[in-house]
């Protein structure tokens, strides 16, 4: 299986008044993240704060095309990003616990952090219809060219891993820089993969390698 270090592409923050950077989405055009009592959206290429929205935040965030989802401990939130009403409402699996959150092929995938779960869930009822398996706590959740990453945080080791949505295979690893930790992963549909920093209040850009067509690797 490939594996290399991670090409850190950028750093965004500290940001005032952020202590902990929860799950990460992407709209197409600004970064939201969680912050615990607020979701904040700011622009990658400037690194401006735009703006913010008064909600529970807890652990990941998704954007569907037109919609945040947000977890809030037991629960997912469907917001409306314009003026950050909650839309409806559905249990997170197995009552909490969750971290990562992201959205693909009309599906939540939700990430379990002590439980190396992911799963793939209804987006209106919450209901589990996919479980994948992992052997490191999962930490964040994104979906690209058909590809399934997620961020890995235990100690001082972090890693990016594109894994095998049906068996959990692990396909490629990134592993991050010593004592820079992984808290949410999106992807911007291109070759960046945002990273939450946990309690450093920042975020990162890293590199998301390109699939080699001879291999099949990813």
């Amino acid at each position: 299986m490939p594996r290399s270090t991670a090409e850190i592409l950028g750093e965004y923050g500290p940001f005032a008044g952020v202590e902990n950077v929860h799950g990460v989405t992407y709209d197409g055009r600004h970064v939201w993240f969680a912050v615990g009592d607020r979701l904040i959206a700011f622009d990658p290429e400037h690194g401006r704060i735009e703006r913010s929205i008064d909600v529970t935040a807890h652990a990941g965030t998704a954007f569907d095309g037109h919609h945040l989802f947000q977890i809030a401990e037991d629960l997912i939130h469907k917001i409306d990003p314009n003026t950050g009403h909650v839309l409806a409402t559905i249990p997170a699996p197995a009552g909490g616990g969750n971290s990562g959150l992201a959205w693909a092929e009309g599906s939540l995938w939700v990430g379990q952090y002590r439980q190396r779960k992911i799963h793939q869930i209804d987006p209106q009822t919450g209901d589990i219809l996919r479980t994948v398996e992992s052997n490191r706590f999962v930490t964040g959740v994104t979906w690209v060219d058909g590809e399934l990453w997620h961020g890995t945080w235990e100690g001082d080791e972090s890693e990016l891993r594109h894994v095998d949505p049906n068996t959990g295979k692990v396909l490629n690893r990134l592993d991050m820089p010593p004592g820079m930790g992984v808290s949410g992963l999106e992807s911007d549909g291109g070759d960046r993969l945002f990273c939450g920093g946990g309690a450093s209040g920042t975020l990162r850009a890293v590199r998301r390698p390109r699939r080699h067509t001879a291999t099949g690797g990813g």
